[in-house]
């Protein structure tokens, strides 16, 4: 008998049917025995009944979370017993037989609430069993539609979804890259990407046009509720011969159409989404990203906006990650990519400070879930940023590839990049975006379940050319036996 899933099952009814699943709760009356069954689509109610004498049997032994297959009926439910506002609250399955796939000892974390109450720590370690709560399944179901969702829009509107490089080289960008020591050239390393910005890019020189990605970004930065440590998510457009309205507008669009279809309980205001300068947010809200809600404590409102015209350039402090010998006092506000506003090209030579970017900021409840800008196309505009910056020349060596890419003609070209996990976070109302991701860091930087990062033997470290200090070899034994 092939398996039915148990969303099917109102369509069966007064049929024999196979369910295999988790037991999500049970309830000895007495004399009857209620087997709550999960799989994947959903939950039915069970009953065995004591004249079925060998499922009886086994039902007396079965326990919570316990996997199994069952045959049986599926029967309405008696009229005083039918709960219309639950899923399949109007059957139940009568069970004839009991095949018990796997047992399962008792759950050392309770998975039937929300969770909020139990510590991250244990939550993390036991997280393939945190992850069967019903808050966390439908997460990650919402996750998955509204990935779907994406990609069919994107793709009809031109676009080509393209996996770039995860393995690259280290260029300063603002953050600390994730090194990875190279076997094949001891001394060397690849990092892990902060974003596909420079392949996304070259994708733009190589004439695709409209690029999308979801892509695993990677940065050594410290966590914080609406930031992963280590790696994120995020949803990565480029296109070419676009201005700056052409991609809010396309944004806009998306997500607008996303919530409608994905998160139907939410509300959203019709029409285009505001936008402030950074000027004139930072006067009126004293924050770039503001919320701009008329109502804070309704959890399903939600209030898109756009920050625009940010200053190009900010004043570098001596903890600035830019900062290198007293070359320059500038720093890039979004990264060195952002094309300076037309009108103000000039200021470059005179007074950089007052140059605005044409970088834009998707803010949704007060949170900054997405940021891009038009992108500098020009040799020599990009070699003067990078002057400003105070890159060295061994700095600017690092970018070598693209500006040797720029020599061959590449188009004007612009794109947005919004923060696939903190979106849904803030679409969801979840307080941490570890609630959106399947097996996130804790803030300590360690993984969930696998206990990473690890010690390495000493043979592989060999192979990499790698020796550790005396000191980080004593504590490495230590820790790793």
């Amino acid at each position: 008998m092939n398996r039915t899933f148990v969303d099917e099952l109102n369509q069966n009814v007064g049929k024999e049917v196979l369910v295999k699943g988790f037991v999500q709760e049970r309830r000895d009356m007495g004399k009857i025995i209620f087997l709550s069954i999960k799989d994947c689509s959903g939950e039915i109610q069970s009953v065995v009944i004591p004249s079925n004498t060998e499922a009886y049997a086994v039902a007396k032994s079965v326990r919570t979370h316990w996997v199994l297959a069952v045959k049986g009926q599926i029967n309405t439910r008696p009229d005083n017993q039918k709960k219309v506002e639950q899923e399949n609250g109007e059957v139940e399955l009568l069970i004839a037989t009991i095949d018990v796939l796997n047992e399962a000892l008792p759950s050392p974390i309770d998975v039937s609430g929300d969770g909020y109450e139990i510590g991250e720590e244990s939550r993390l370690h036991y997280r393939y069993l945190d992850l069967r709560r019903p808050r966390m399944q439908r997460n990650m179901k919402k996750r998955a539609e509204a990935s779907m969702f994406i990609r069919s829009f994107l793709r009809s509107h031109r676009f080509t979804e393209i996996d770039t490089p995860i393995l690259t080289k280290t260029t300063p960008e603002g953050a600390r890259d994730f090194l990875v020591p190279s076997r094949l050239h001891h001394g060397k390393f690849y990092a892990l990407p902060q974003s596909p910005q420079q392949y996304k890019q070259l994708l733009m020189v190589a004439g695709y046009e409209r690029y999308f990605q979801f892509a695993r970004c990677f940065r050594d930065e410290n966590a914080r509720a609406d930031r992963a440590f280590g790696e994120f998510t995020q949803l990565d457009m480029e296109m070419s011969f676009v201005t700056q309205e052409d991609i809010l507008t396309l944004t806009e669009e998306l997500f607008t159409k996303l919530v409608k279809t994905v998160f139907p309980d939410k509300h959203i205001k019709e029409g285009a989404w505001p936008r402030l300068s950074h000027l004139e947010a930072m006067r009126k809200y004293g924050t770039d990203k503001p919320d701009l809600r008329e109502n804070k404590d309704d959890p399903d409102e939600l209030a898109f906006s756009w920050t625009v015209d940010f200053p190009l350039f900010t004043e570098q402090t001596d903890d600035d990650f830019f900062h290198g010998s007293g070359r320059s006092r500038f720093a890039p506000s979004h990264h060195m990519f952002t094309a300076p506003h037309p009108d103000d090209i000039h200021l470059l030579d005179t007074d950089p400070t007052l140059v605005r970017g044409l970088q834009h900021d998707m803010i949704l409840n007060g949170f900054e879930v997405g940021g891009g800008s038009i992108r500098i196309h020009s040799s020599a505009v990009q070699e003067k940023v990078f002057d400003l910056i105070g890159f060295t020349p061994e700095q600017k060596g690092s970018f070598s590839h693209m500006l040797e890419a720029f020599s061959y003609g590449v188009p004007p070209h612009g794109g947005i990049a919004p923060g696939f996990d903190r979106f849904l976070m803030a679409v969801l109302g979840e307080t941490s975006i570890h609630e959106i991701l399947t097996f996130p860091m804790s803030n300590k930087g360690q993984t969930a379940v696998m206990e990473a990062p690890s010690g390495a033997s000493k043979e592989q470290l060999d192979e990499l050319g790698i020796r550790l200090s005396k000191s980080l070899s004593t504590r490495s034994f230590l820790e790793n036996g």
